[in-house]
């Protein structure tokens, strides 16, 4: 039962989640303002230099080039339309800029959608045929690495995004890394933020400290969750049974993992032994053994969100774009939203993605630099938001606490490996035993050579 429902929950958020980051060329509700959320590199900056060539690429931006592409059509390609929007002032002036580069340049952009349920093998089966769907190929990391980099389908592209104005430094330099080179580009913003939501109008009926507390005394980590948790289990009629609880779900790996700098597998071995990933393990055996969150009633995957709705469960993790439903279905109820919580081996708080994507070159495309110059020169812009995400986050959230903490949240988004890059990782059974107590040392020495041999299958070793 539990396979079953863990698989749901985690497959449904992961279609939500890449429907969320999908960001565009297209700015203010795309990679520059709606679901997903920017790196401290990512940040608007108000210093350009962008066309002062100095002959040098740098984080001002790359001098200006001269190149005729001789009419020719670039294909930009991704499972949603990546047109850009003229639907507020910076995308106004992005399209402004692709005008302007067209004319100059001397080529035509045309944007192709592919049906997302086919995108990943019709754009595989394209490049492997060495004729490629098109001159930018959005793709998600585990359709890419290892396995078509290291057939050199794709060209590095490191060396052309320094601009940290347009580029997010941690796409090309972390999450699109191969073997010492970045392979991905991406503008604007760099995932939803994730981490936790609480009902404030519960908080207070139980007299709780307030949470935003443990925030602002830079206090608010595993112990303090577990703590706050455990004193929201509470049986308030004295009839002998819990009627509010602290924490919806205990089901946590994923966050748990970025928000303590851990993965379960580093390049090509599994990491189940490391210290970091044990800390991890060790927390969410707490959380079970301890009967911490909230027992499930046998629901499926919408079990911790209804949960939380019916106003008696005091917190549950989500990413920021689930607020419009809480406000939605909460209308009695006060929603907060707080970062999830720093694990003891972390310096700062983190989000979670398992399946970032972003834009890239195949190798079988002439000028890689010509391509990602005019895509940088497009999103090269003086923004009228104060910070990429800034017309997202206010919509969202009204309270200046639970915008700074979605700020703060997003900052550093962690790349978590699971079976979305390893297909035969048994991954939801490896939750599963975590989930119902089995001992840590038992879970990771049964599944340490299970893990390491799907990592093998796609690593080829």
């Amino acid at each position: 039962m539990w396979k079953r429902k863990t698989m749901l929950l985690f497959c449904s958020l992961i279609l939500v989640f890449m429907a969320a980051c999908s960001g565009g060329a297209g700015g203010g509700t795309k990679e520059s303002g709606n679901h997903a959320e920017n790196t401290p590199a990512a940040t608007n900056s108000t210093e350009n230099g962008g066309n002062e060539s100095t002959g040098e690429e740098g984080t001002s931006g790359t001098p200006d080039m001269d190149f005729d592409m001789g009419g020719r059509t670039i294909k930009w390609v991704s499972w949603y339309d990546e047109s850009i929007k003229e639907d507020n002032p910076d995308n106004i002036k992005k399209k402004e800029n692709l005008d302007a580069l067209m004319q100059k340049h001397n080529f035509k952009m045309e944007y192709v959608v592919v049906d997302y349920g086919e995108y990943q093998n019709k754009v595989t089966a394209s490049l492997v045929a060495g004729e490629p769907l098109g001159d930018i190929i959005r793709v998600a990391r585990p359709w890419m690495i290892p396995t078509l980099v290291n057939q050199g389908l794709f060209s590095p592209v490191d060396e052309y995004t320094k601009n940290e104005k347009v580029f997010i430094q941690q796409y090309t330099n972390e999450y699109s890394q191969f073997e010492g080179r970045g392979y991905g580009f991406r503008t604007g913003i760099n995932g939803a933020s994730g981490g936790i939501f609480y009902n404030r109008t519960l908080m207070n009926q139980l007299g709780l400290k307030p949470l935003q507390e443990y925030v602002n005394e830079d206090n608010w980590n595993w112990d303090t969750f577990t703590q706050v948790a455990k004193e929201a289990n509470k049986d308030t009629n004295n009839d002998g049974k819990l009627d509010t609880w602290g924490l919806a779900s205990a089901s946590l790996l994923v966050p748990a993992m970025a928000s303590n700098e851990a993965n379960l597998v580093i390049e090509d071995k599994q990491n189940l032994e490391d210290p970091k990933t044990l800390e991890v393990l060790n927390f969410l055996s707490q959380l079970a053994t301890e009967a911490v969150a909230r027992p499930t009633e046998g629901g499926d995957w919408t079990e911790p969100g209804q949960f939380f709705r019916q106003g008696n469960t005091l917190m549950v993790a989500g990413q920021d774009y689930e607020m419009d439903a809480f406000k939605k279905d909460m209308p009695n109820h006060e929603v907060g939203f707080l970062p999830f919580p720093k694990g003891p081996s972390a310096a700062q708080y983190h989000s979670s993605n398992t399946i970032p994507n972003y834009l890239t070159i195949p190798s079988a495309v002439e000028h890689p630099e010509q391509l990602v110059y005019l895509y940088e020169k497009i999103n090269d812009i003086d923004s009228i938001y104060d910070y990429p995400k800034q017309a997202s986050l206010e919509t969202l959230f009204s309270n200046e606490d639970d915008i700074n903490n979605a700020k703060m949240a997003g900052e550093s988004i962690k790349v978590i490996d699971t079976n979305n890059g390893y297909p035969s990782m048994p991954f939801y059974e490896f939750t599963g035993e975590l989930m119902e107590g089995v001992s840590v040392s038992t879970v990771v020495e049964k599944y340490k050579e299970p893990f390491q041999a799907s990592i093998d299958e796609i690593w080829k070793k």
